[in-house]
């Protein structure tokens, strides 16, 4: 299982153990599969598996070419509805009339259909909703593929061995800074208990913190943490719960030696600094829960760890950083509350609107100031986060886009009360200084012009594993000239489960102008494969829906696909999910699903019954790009339609393609103006790289880097922006 991660989240393929030999012959076979996926190797991993024993090459191909598969989606046999999709698919009332007709002529069906005042109930009539052709069938009938100069390649690269690619992947997760996604989580306990006496060099995320100190208490040994709530958040980690806190579980039982492990050292945090017991405040209930299970009377020798319990249940007074701050605001002192907010760097950036609208141009110069002195102690995602924000703040007309810890999205109108244009632009200065002294420090970055678009990571949750999976609000170019949207699932062993693929097509102001579903399965330029309503394992459904770009309607300007279900399971509980799109040429044939040409692959993920992936838009020149929203709707238990999510996810779309979002582009404008020397990626000899440091940021890994370039690709951006950044030069 790690073997596959690590060949789908970094495209390295391990070193298998073999001695040598002449594996050319394998290799040719193992190429040419690759290539039918959109995979290739490059020069330094042929030349490896060319150099050993056939069979070696062979063990090494079956889990390489299983894990491939799966990343594009290619691992299902994608059989639609209609065996001519996209061509010759009937309109939606001639589909059902023909369905109702086959069942009333056919008596062995006639008594079946059901219908009542209220409509016909089409999942009683045998020919919907059904697959009535099998995918030999299906292929049979397909033209040979058309291959376009557009389809995707994406090259392998060699690994080192299977154990120095787990700790790498295990650093490299545990070191992120910015919040996992769930699968990403997981997947970091498996490889902290696979590797117990591999220390990570900095776990910045409070929550992997948790994550690795469970698998450290497990082994014996103390955990590593400096806050009350590290603790709590290992209890929940323990208890197999979510130690983002979030949505706690019920905590297990502890063991004696548990107990002590964590009362322990909660007294040494608290001994190390007895004004971290302002923190237990924010959970009382969680502190409450657990002083049951930890019993913390019964080691007396402990004090500053039973202090937190007995704030936890109000026999301790602790004056809070947070009440001093909103009495400082209460009575109109803002000065004050800046002074006090500085001892808590991240809140005063987060705070950082609410102090220029109370304090106006009065305060500018001080939040300036105090920017400059405590703001390389603040994460380099709420800088982000807060450099974002402002740059929101004048756009006319805009509106506030909200997403919670589960991707949850809403938007509300901005009636907030605008910020003068001096003081905006004083803080955001103060704001990119601080960022441009933290990026990486080379003479020459080299830029794949695709990551440009690419927004800053700030978080990995509600984002979900696949191919070409960027953050929310990232903008790449759609290449080819149609788009096809599919979905894929299989049902649960107990539970049949109907998703529904649709698409929102809107115009210039957001406003619907047509939707494609089961409900509609054609519109200009759009064709629906077909409803399926229900996807028995192993073969599961997929639904699909082709746009011909230059035939859509000349008033949709957005185009806004949509996963819902309809009935049945929610997308958690799947045991196979995923949505993504192909970009095709108008001349290219094939079956419906063509590995090389899917762009994203996303698994579907989450409590939610409506997911908004992402949405597309048609720019002045007539060019169309895509931006990733990842976000889910309000949504009821059964019967979810895009006739009634539609005008929500519009609105959702507006938000996010109306916002600005701090870019990768714009994190290299900022190294640029630092003085770093910035061109387009290409070639680049050893001889020209000589005395230079220099630093590549692309999507992906290029072939032929010289020896020493510091590469940053799409699984690392977050580490552009470090935790933490160097700090002032005095002032002399």
């Amino acid at each position: 299982m790690v073997h596959t991660e690590i060949i789908q989240r970094t495209l390295r393929v391990p070193l298998p153990a073999a001695g040598p030999g002449d594996g050319t012959a394998a290799v040719r076979r193992l190429d040419a599969a690759l290539l039918s996926l959109g995979f290739a190797l490059t020069a330094d991993l042929r030349t490896h598996l060319e150099g050993l024993a056939p069979d070696a090459v062979l063990r090494t191909a079956a889990p390489l070419l299983a894990a491939v598969r799966e990343l594009v989606g290619a691992a299902a046999e994608h059989n639609v509805y209609f065996t001519d999709f996209p061509e010759n698919v009937p309109g939606t009332v001639d589909f059902w009339l023909e369905c109702l007709v086959s069942a009333v002529t056919d008596p062995a069906h006639r008594d079946a259909v059901v219908s009542d005042p209220d409509g016909l109930d089409l999942l009683s009539l045998p020919a919907y909703g059904r697959l009535r052709h099998t995918y030999a069938e299906l292929a049979a009938v397909r033209d040979a593929f058309v291959a376009g100069a557009e389809d995707r390649w994406t090259l392998l690269h060699l690994g080192g061995t299977l154990e120095e690619e787990t700790r790498r992947l295990y650093t490299d997760l545990a070191g992120s800074t910015v919040p996992l996604a769930d699968a990403d989580r997981d997947l970091l306990g498996r490889l902290a208990a696979a590797c117990p006496d591999h220390e990570p060099p900095a776990i910045p995320v409070r929550e992997n913190r948790a994550v690795v100190n469970a698998a450290r208490v497990r082994a014996g040994l103390p955990p590593v943490l400096d806050t009350v709530t590290d603790v709590l958040r290992l209890a929940q980690a323990l208890s197999g719960g979510d130690p983002t806190l979030v949505e706690p579980e019920r905590l297990r039982s502890f063991t004696r030696r548990e107990r002590r492990l964590l009362l322990t050292a909660l007294d040494g945090v608290v001994a190390a600094d007895p004004g971290k017991l302002a923190d237990v405040g924010r959970r009382v209930q969680g502190w409450k829960r657990l002083g049951e299970g930890l019993h913390p009377h019964e080691y007396p020798a402990l004090g500053h760890a039973r202090d937190v319990f007995a704030v936890a249940r109000g026999d301790k007074r602790v004056h809070t950083l947070a009440a001093r701050v909103e009495a400082a605001f209460g009575a109109g002192d803002v000065p004050a509350a800046v002074h006090l907010l500085a001892g808590a760097p991240g809140t005063l950036v987060r705070s950082l609107d609410r102090i220029m609208v109370a304090g106006g141009p009065a305060v500018t110069g001080l939040l300036v100031e105090h920017l400059n002195a405590v703001g390389h102690r603040v994460a380099g995602r709420v800088l982000a986060s807060a450099r974002e924000q402002l740059a929101n703040r004048s756009l006319p007309g805009s509106v506030r886009l909200f997403a919670n810890e589960t991707a949850r999205g809403w938007t509300v109108a901005d009636t907030r009360p605008p910020l003068p244009e001096a003081d905006t632009a004083a803080v955001t200065a103060a704001l990119d200084a601080l960022i441009a002294r933290r990026l990486p420090d080379v003479d020459l970055l080299l830029v794949d012009p695709a990551v440009r678009g690419v927004a800053v990571p700030r978080s990995g949750r509600g984002t979900s594993k696949g191919l070409g999976v960027l953050p929310r609000g990232s903008v790449t170019a759609v290449e080819g000239e149609r788009l096809r949207f599919f979905v894929h699932w299989a049902d649960g062993p107990d539970t049949t489960t109907d998703l529904d693929l649709s698409v929102m097509l809107l115009g210039a102001d957001f406003a619907p102008v047509g939707q494609v579903s089961w409900t509609n399965l054609q519109s200009t330029g759009v064709v629906h494969s077909g409803d399926l309503v229900e996807a028995p394992a192993p073969g599961g459904a997929t639904e699909m829906i082709d746009l011909e770009l230059a035939a859509l309607d000349p008033k949709v300007r957005y185009v806004v696909p949509q996963v819902l279900v309809y009935s049945g399971d929610r997308f958690t509980f799947l045991p196979e999910a995923f949505f993504g799109y192909l970009s095709l040429d108008t001349v290219q044939q094939g079956m419906p699903f063509e590995p090389r040409t899917v762009r994203v692959r996303s698994d579907l993920e989450g409590e939610s019954r409506v997911l908004v992936p992402l949405a597309f838009a048609k720019g002045e020149d007539g060019t169309w790009s895509a931006r990733w929203m990842h976000l889910f709707l309000a949504a009821d238990e059964q019967f979810n339609r895009v006739e009634e999510t539609g005008v929500p996810g519009s609105l959702l779309a507006r938000g996010v393609l109306s916002r600005r979002y701090l870019t990768v582009g714009d994190l290299v404008d900022l190294m640029a103006e630092r003085g770093v020397r910035v061109r387009e990626a290409g070639p680049l000899t050893q001889e020209e790289a000589e005395g230079l440091r220099v630093g590549y940021v692309g999507t992906e890994l290029p072939e032929g880097l010289p020896e020493g370039v510091e590469a940053i690709t799409l699984p690392a951006l977050a580490s552009l922006l470090p935790d933490t950044g160097p700090e002032p030069e005095p002032v002399s």
